[in-house]
């Protein structure tokens, strides 16, 4: 048999008028006589970094006790039943839990600064530093996780990260307690004083991502004509086709149809919005479902899309914001996320918000399953991504930034083995979590933060016993 080594580059795409998309990896984009295996190996780790505002009933000393949001037990023998972890219960070989890590960096330092926790917190999570308190456009913080891996890995993709939010991001100028409005609109920071704009409507996703239309107008025309990107693609995907075998051409087909489904749903979205009915959220963006469970789902799969074609291989993700009002009837719980929050250490209530806290985890379990049932190499995106799940904020009732909510999923190309829960010793930075989660992406920095050394992620703790945390 004759092995000539020809094949796709990696960075081919399909083009047609106004319309580019980039391909999952391909068979024939594989040198001929190279492994899958060997191929998966050099293949870039993505870092997906969400952030869940607002802390978690499991902070507050009842829902310490009852291990409402980590196990009692560490290691790798852990119970998720009684916890908000509890859907990812499927999913525990891929998911590695630290429990017991504080974010020093979020509380006040000054008396002036008291109060101002809901607008100091998002800008700290992914940042680990203290924001300069001021309403003016001279604000600081620190770059974020997701860019340092964004300044080693961005320049190799067509967009080199994203940043994605639910609720709204449009407010200027000052919020309160002499914070500007810029730390609790963004959790990316491209450098200490350049936070990163979030994208709300997933339509602007979409065509970010595939670059569909040269202009606003011809992008507007084919939404009204009904026309999907897809049928700008047709010719360039026909000449694909005769270049590629069996199985590769199955692969394009399902990603096409992945790309086709997920526009089918947002052209959905926009046709209600556009109807005259009346809206949950009447200020919100055509594109933007008024269904929460469905819009983070989108973003979900648009993140997922896009890890799979190599479009891009960070996202920072925001689901929601400290003081929102929102009510999920999901949970059973009437009460909006803010005033839930603050449950006066009631027992009762601290379940309630118990209760919206499992809602939140249990959309992850869609994000990770859709990185799992995509093929790459010898394994899957899931194996070669890491995806950060945490909040800054500790107990909400009280605005403490201590035992906050973290943990992460997938195996970062190996580096990350999963089925693990690690219990850190009082007083750890979170900061120490997330150096160590640089390490497993292949980086090499030597502190992040307010770090004082880092956590291995793959340390098995000497008790595995049941003890509440």
């Amino acid at each position: 048999m004759l092995i000539t080594k020809r094949h796709l580059n990696r960075r081919t795409v399909l083009k047609g008028i106004g319309v580019t998309a980039a391909l999952p990896l391909l068979e024939a984009m594989i040198p001929a006589a190279t492994a899958h295996a060997k191929t998966a190996a050099v293949t870039k780790v993505r870092l997906a970094a969400i952030e869940m505002v607002h802390g978690a009933a499991g902070s507050s000393a009842y829902g310490l006790k009852t291990n409402m949001w980590s196990p009692a037990a560490t290691g790798r023998n852990f119970d998720l039943t009684p916890s908000a972890l509890q859907p990812l219960d499927g999913l525990r070989q891929h998911i590695t839990i630290v429990s017991n890590t504080d974010l020093r960096m979020a509380e006040a330092f000054t008396t002036p600064e008291i109060g101002g926790d809901h607008f100091r917190a998002s800008a700290v999570f992914l940042t680990q530093a203290h924001p300069k308190q001021t309403m003016g456009s001279d604000v600081k913080a620190g770059i974020s996780l997701d860019q340092l891996y964004a300044g080693r890995v961005g320049a190799e993709t067509p967009i080199p990260s994203m940043q994605l939010c639910i609720e709204p991001v449009d407010q200027a100028g000052g919020c309160e307690y002499g914070y500007s409005c810029v730390y609790t609109d963004s959790v990316s920071w491209a450098d200490a004083e350049t936070p990163l704009p979030m994208i709300r409507d997933p339509r602007t996703v979409f065509d970010q991502l595939f670059g569909v239309g040269a202009t606003k107008e011809e992008r507007a025309q084919r939404r009204r004509e009904d026309k999907s990107i897809l049928d700008g693609l047709m010719e360039s995907v026909s000449r694909m086709k005769t270049q590629i075998g069996a199985a590769d051409k199955k692969r394009l087909d399902d990603y096409l149809d992945d790309v086709r489904e997920i526009e089918r749903r947002i052209q959905k979205v926009e046709e209600f919005n556009s109807s005259g009915q009346e809206r949950e959220l009447p200020g919100a963006p055509i594109g933007v479902p008024d269904s929460y469970e469905e819009h983070v789902k989108l973003m979900f799969d648009l993140q997922a899309l896009a890890f799979g074609s190599d479009i891009t291989r960070v996202f920072a993700f925001k689901m929601s914001r400290d003081v929102s009002g929102r009510v999920f009837p999901a949970t059973g719980v009437s009460t909006g996320f803010h005033n839930a929050s603050h449950h006066n250490a009631r027992e009762d209530r601290i379940r309630d918000f118990n209760k919206i806290n499992k809602y939140h985890v249990s959309l992850l379990p869609y994000f990770i399953e859709r990185l799992k049932r995509m093929p790459e190499g010898d394994g899957t995106v899931l194996d070669n991504t890491l995806v950060v799940y945490g909040s800054p904020m500790g107990d909400p009732n009280v605005h403490n930034h201590k035992r906050c909510p973290l943990l992460f999923a997938g195996h970062a190309g190996g580096a990350l083995k999963g089925g693990l829960h690690i219990k850190a010793a009082d007083g750890t930075p979170m900061a120490n979590a997330f150096l160590d989660a640089l390490h497993k992406v292949g980086m090499d920095d030597t502190a992040f933060g307010d770090s004082n050394g880092a956590i291995d992620l793959n340390a098995v703790q000497d008790t595995t016993a049941a003890a509440a945390e």
